[in-house]
């Protein structure tokens, strides 16, 4: 004879079995795609998709096609096919320009990416310490670049009120005192300074996360082995921080790229076009100049070069999200 206790346990056990089959069945049914959903999903895009069509895709496409025009003030449009990118790269003007840019990008990532990791580095040596440090380092990366550019013009002022100046005459250097953004030999790396010390505070806090993001054991185990804080730094810290270092470079050279606030209130692309990005001499010839096809012409060399920069990073951040 069968005992009723095990009985009624089995059917238990069975019914439990099959409320769980029942349960995750629903539960994958609720992942799947459903083609009911569908016109919700799209009713609910069609907002962003307006939005992003009028600020974004009509003016690329319009800018596209306004440099393969000859344009001058309100004078008639005249099409001459590739003519403003062949006249644009035969201008020695562009060409200066094109070779700023490089050295105004490259310098100006290097410097404060560079910065960052290191001030990174240290600071996750004593988190707790260095909090006011690095809250007072990332606020300066929220500052307005034209509100920036005006505070390093005082710094940078070439008569008795400019503090650079200033403290050199203080230190008994009265001979160095400079007009720093008046001569084309240190323009531009006034204007790299300047613009690296808004930059430092991304790369900072983003390398910091990488660090705080290692495990505990691993520092902990470094340190039983007898490693000295220099040595953890370089052989741990620094390789595992990579990822939050590739990240700021990204941000920091589309940023260098695309500047514009603090060149114009620098600078103005001077002097004699020596800190003219190619963010600047589309403005100067669209803007200035009236010839709205040569500088739509400058604009998409510049969305190429974002181009350029932007793909092979969004292909390695999604084949890594796979």
């Amino acid at each position: 004879m069968s005992n009723p206790a095990t009985s009624s346990g089995v059917a238990d056990v069975g019914r439990a079995s099959s409320l769980a089959g029942g349960g995750r069945r629903k539960l994958a049914a609720t992942r799947g795609w459903r083609f009911s959903n569908a016109p919700v999903a799209f009713f609910l895009l069609i907002p962003v998709l307006v939005l992003f069509g009028i600020a974004v895709v009509f003016p690329l496409i319009e800018t596209i096609r306004l440099s393969f025009f000859d344009i001058k003030g309100l004078g008639k449009p005249k099409y001459v096919e590739l003519g403003n990118y062949v006249k644009l790269f035969a201008d020695p003007a562009f060409r200066n320009t094109l070779t700023t840019t490089l050295t105004f990008t490259l310098a100006t990532t290097v410097v404060s990416v560079g910065i960052g990791w290191v001030l990174a580095m240290l600071c996750s040596f004593a988190p707790r310490l260095t909090t006011a440090f690095r809250v007072m380092i990332f606020s300066a990366f929220g500052i307005s670049e034209a509100v920036a550019g005006y505070m390093w013009i005082g710094i940078f002022r070439p008569d008795a009120g400019g503090l650079l100046n200033t403290v050199i005459s203080m230190f008994g250097f009265p001979g160095f005192a400079h007009p720093w953004l008046g001569d084309t030999n240190t323009a531009l790396g006034a204007l790299i300074f300047a613009a690296s010390w808004g930059g430092v505070g991304l790369p900072l806090m983003l390398c910091f996360a990488s660090v705080q993001a290692i495990p505990k054991t691993v520092l902990e185990a470094a340190y039983m082995d007898g490693a000295k804080p220099m040595s953890i730094m370089r052989h741990i810290m620094m390789p595992l921080s990579l990822p939050g270092v590739r990240v700021a470079i990204f941000i920091n050279l589309l940023g260098a790229l695309r500047a514009f606030d603090i060149i114009y209130v620098l600078t103005g692309g001077g002097p004699v076009r020596s800190t003219e990005t190619v963010g600047y001499f589309m403005y100067r010839e669209s803007m200035t100049q009236f010839k709205l096809g040569y500088g739509a012409a400058a604009t998409v060399v510049l969305l190429l070069a974002v181009l350029v920069i932007s793909i092979p990073a969004i292909i390695q951040r999604t084949a890594g999200a796979k």
